[in-house]
């Protein structure tokens, strides 16, 4: 009686094509097993290499190839299947096959390049190297730019549309979009304009004497570049402004400078020659000067309180503060030889001069 009345799943565990894809499912996990601890394997050797390529080309393989065997045994899955029944393989079945192939493809090779340019920052700051980040940056984003524009046109066509068409349409269409974003394409090429000719790099202080804008570089972005100014304010700027002011870059400074005035008083005229010579001499034996650049210690003015001689000179340091530590030691040294000549360092003052008048009544005896 029960042989009479159909088993649920029979014709489904009858299926003649059921054992082929049991076989593509187990091969395909077996593969996966096999794959991961693979790469596993292979990504220790890669860690003892020097290399930056090897450790991002495995890091970024693992997932699209995961990926990939997934949809290539699927597919083939697919096609076991409808040809058990005598159906033709759908294109739609094909095309879906070949565009997740292509974008798994295009996966693994920005996860390459963002790997990558992560893995040169890392290493050569751990090494102590000069990196340049910013050349880096628009490298890594040019890269992953063409990745995504290649993987497009390639899936356009693999649908069934004419690349040809596409980019023509894309050539009138860009003269549209051109006039309606002028803004956003000023940015972009100010953008890149920044990422070629480098006038500063992420971690640099600009600043510039056309616009309010000082600080340092925190982001350089296709559109807009971000500068953290000193009271830690973010200042975003777009990128076309950069093009059309000057900007001064401190951080890339060889030297800073002392240019200071001291006056003596006038009665200390006798002693200014000998002073103005201490003040050289000690300036030419101080560490921290650079005496390979100029140095000027002159008598320069007769003022209206004092005689002044002025310093002119560079410092070795670049750094902000230690700039400040070496000018304060120059300037208290300075303040000791005019003291140890028995000159003083003049202020300002003011002579009055009282006659008594010749024509006034003299007091009686």
């Amino acid at each position: 009686m029960n042989d009479l009345v159909p088993q649920p799943g029979s014709s489904f565990l009858a299926a003649s094509w059921l054992p082929e894809v049991l076989t593509v499912i187990g091969a395909i996990v077996a593969i996966n097993v096999v794959a991961y601890y693979l790469l596993r394997h292979i990504e220790k050797l890669a860690a003892r290499t020097p290399a930056v390529w090897d450790d991002a080309l495995i890091r970024a393989t693992r997932k699209p190839l995961t990926l990939i065997l997934w949809v290539s045994a699927a597919a083939f899955a697919v096609q076991i299947v409808l040809k058990h029944s005598g159906t033709p393989l759908p294109e739609f079945v094909v095309h879906t096959r070949d565009t997740l192939i292509v974008a798994a493809l295009a996966w693994f090779l920005l996860r390459l390049i963002s790997n990558a340019s992560r893995s040169i920052v890392a290493r050569t700051e751990v090494a102590g190297d000069g990196v340049d980040r910013t050349t880096i940056d628009a490298l890594s984003k040019l890269g992953r730019f063409t990745v995504v524009i290649l993987a497009g046109l390639i899936i356009l066509q693999t649908l069934g549309f004419s690349v040809s068409g596409v980019l023509a349409f894309g050539g009138i269409g860009g003269i549209a979009v051109g006039f309606a974003a002028k803004d956003m394409l000023a940015n972009f090429f100010g953008g890149l304009t920044i990422y070629l000719d480098r006038p500063f790099v992420v971690g640099e202080w600009i600043r510039s004497p056309d616009k309010e804008i000082e600080g340092t570089v925190e982001y350089i972005g296709w559109r807009h570049t971000r500068v953290r100014a000193f009271n830690k304010n973010p200042i975003y700027v777009p990128n076309a402004l950069f093009t059309n002011i000057v900007v001064e870059n401190p951080t890339r400074m060889t030297n800073r400078r002392i240019k200071e005035t001291i006056g003596v008083r006038y009665a200390d005229l006798d002693k200014l020659p000998a002073i103005i010579a201490d003040v050289k001499a000690m300036l030419q034996a101080h560490p921290e000067i650079d005496t390979d650049t100029t140095l000027i210690v002159n008598f320069n003015q007769f003022a209206a309180s004092s005689l002044d001689f002025f310093i002119y000179t560079f410092t070795r340091t670049v750094q902000w503060v230690h700039y400040h530590e070496v000018k304060q030691d120059v300037l208290l040294k300075v303040a000791a030889i005019i003291q140890a000549h028995g000159a003083e360092i003049a202020f300002p003052t003011r002579t009055l001069h009282i006659e008594s008048d010749a024509g006034e009544a003299q007091p009686a005896p």
